[in-house]
């Protein structure tokens, strides 16, 4: 009996019951053109697709490009047809592209000891030729879901990564008093119970993730995960593999599965922080993922269904958002049931001591300096600073005087950097020198302080490069 004939047979009632498409996709590598097509006809109603290929010179190309969930490799290709080297070979191959890969190794010559050895350099199973049909689907049933076993595994690990984030996230309680404090936690209390979409605006540095964390905690679905994404620092090419996630080989650098941050929010809350930065092509994707609620990963042709509570924040007001040609309305509409706006700190004067007396305790216990507090003279200084970074800026003033603090007592002296910089109405500093250093100078500690002390932002507000903004903050020891 051909090797053709003993696969040609009726599958066994057994198999017959196996769930379709249930081996995902398999890649068939024998040179026996023969062998490949009965293998193919064989398995076809099990995989979701199959790809045969005769020539093994072909795998790194296939492996590189392709997700496949099980890998049938031959053991002997051409003229050595006993010894199994041009296998291992080639399986040694597949596992330095992908260490995680199924392979099953096939020989009409096998015997014990070459399976331990194909076992022992990283293989997952061996089949002899000619193959029993039901040893040979139960087998492939078996590594398929090795397969995807292994890929929850990884989706677990980036979600409990997820989570972990929260957890060790130093972000400051929700802290004030003011009038305009109250209203944001009213807000919070009415809204966070339910599942509506909630828009959160405010300047950089004002809280607006701490609003999503709290909105997330309110509600029903606080024991899931809450995933924070900077809509703003994602470019063109990153969105669609960050948000709905790809399968390996769906574009040059898609080495391995990804799972998206849609996926990973899944029965949570998903945080979009400064959408209003998004494209169009890229509201228009974000407004699919929505109105559908599914996601397409890149890729793959399935849906994917998403549960997601959808938080959003912009430093962008809404009036001017619907004024601009930039921003769709559809889109706009989608993410603003309700909208929480969060006040600079400078319009929150009562806030600004209970705020500092939580910073400087946190700060104080971080760095293991005991008793620290602020006299009058520095609360005076944290008053009256008009705080262009708001909130996180006040966060990294106190832990930088406190770091460089010799005693117990923060004083006005602790927070000279803060004195050295008043600012005009215009929000300028204000400097009359023209020295052309001293105005550069000027210019770029104003840019820094106005973006919270980010060097990126800041080099593209000054239009320069990160590496030049680096010279010159060192030509003028800032």
């Amino acid at each position: 009996m051909s090797e053709i004939e003993h696969i040609a047979p009726l599958f066994p009632q057994k198999a017959q019951r196996m769930e379709l498409n249930s081996f995902g996709k398999v890649l068939i590598v024998d040179d026996d053109e023969g062998v490949l097509f009965a293998a193919k006809m064989l398995l076809k109603k099990y995989a979701q697709e199959i790809i045969i290929e005769s020539n093994p010179k072909k795998i790194p190309f296939l492996v590189t490009n392709n997700a496949f969930d099980v890998i049938l490799l031959d053991m002997n290709y051409g003229n050595d047809i006993t010894s199994g080297k041009e296998g291992f070979y080639w399986l040694n191959e597949i596992l330095s592209i992908n260490p995680k890969a199924i392979v099953i190794l096939i020989t009409a010559y096998g015997d014990v000891e070459m399976a331990v050895q194909a076992l022992k350099v990283g293989a997952t199973d061996f089949v002899l030729k000619p193959w029993q049909n039901e040893k040979l689907i139960a087998t492939l049933s078996a590594a398929s879901k090795l397969s995807r076993s292994y890929k929850k595994v990884s989706e677990l690990t980036t979600i409990n990564q997820s989570f972990a984030s929260q957890f060790n996230d130093a972000t400051p309680q929700m802290i004030g008093k003011s009038k305009a404090m109250k209203a944001v936690l009213s807000a919070i209390e009415k809204v966070g119970a339910t599942d509506v979409n909630v828009l959160i605006l405010g300047e950089n540095g004002t809280g607006k993730e701490l609003v999503a964390k709290a909105l997330h905690q309110k509600s029903n679905r606080n024991s899931k995960p809450f995933v924070a994404v900077d809509m703003g620092a994602l470019s063109e090419n990153l969105f669609e593999s960050e948000l709905f996630g790809h399968k390996k080989g769906a574009f040059t650098d898609a080495k391995e599965d990804r799972i998206g941050r849609f996926e990973i929010a899944n029965l949570g809350t998903l945080f979009l922080d400064e959408i209003g930065n998004l494209s169009m092509p890229m509201q228009a994707k974000l407004l699919t993922a929505i109105q559908k609620k599914e996601i397409v990963k890149m890729g793959t042709n399935t849906s994917i269904s998403t549960d997601i509570r959808l938080i959003c924040a912009t430093n962008i007001a809404t009036t001017e958002l619907s004024n601009q040609s930039t921003f769709r309305q559809d889109l706009l509409y989608r993410i603003n049931t309700v909208e929480i706006k969060l006040p600079p700190l400078r319009e929150r004067d009562e806030d600004i001591e209970m705020l500092a007396a939580y910073f400087v305790d946190y700060y104080a216990k971080k760095y293991h300096k005991i008793n620290m507090e602020l006299n009058k003279q520095a609360i005076e200084v944290l008053r009256h600073y008009p705080w262009p970074g708001n909130v996180r800026e006040m966060q990294h003033a106190i832990e930088r005087a406190i770091i460089m603090s010799d005693g117990s007592l923060l004083t006005d002296v602790d927070f000279f950097f803060l004195r050295q910089k008043p600012m005009s109405k215009t929000g300028l500093l204000e400097k009359k020198s023209f020295n052309l250093d001293e105005m550069e100078k000027s210019m770029i500690e104003n840019v820094i302080t106005n973006q919270a002390g980010n060097i990126s932002k800041a080099a593209k507000e000054l239009g320069l490069t990160r590496a030049a903004l680096y010279r010159r903050l060192e030509k003028h020891v800032i």
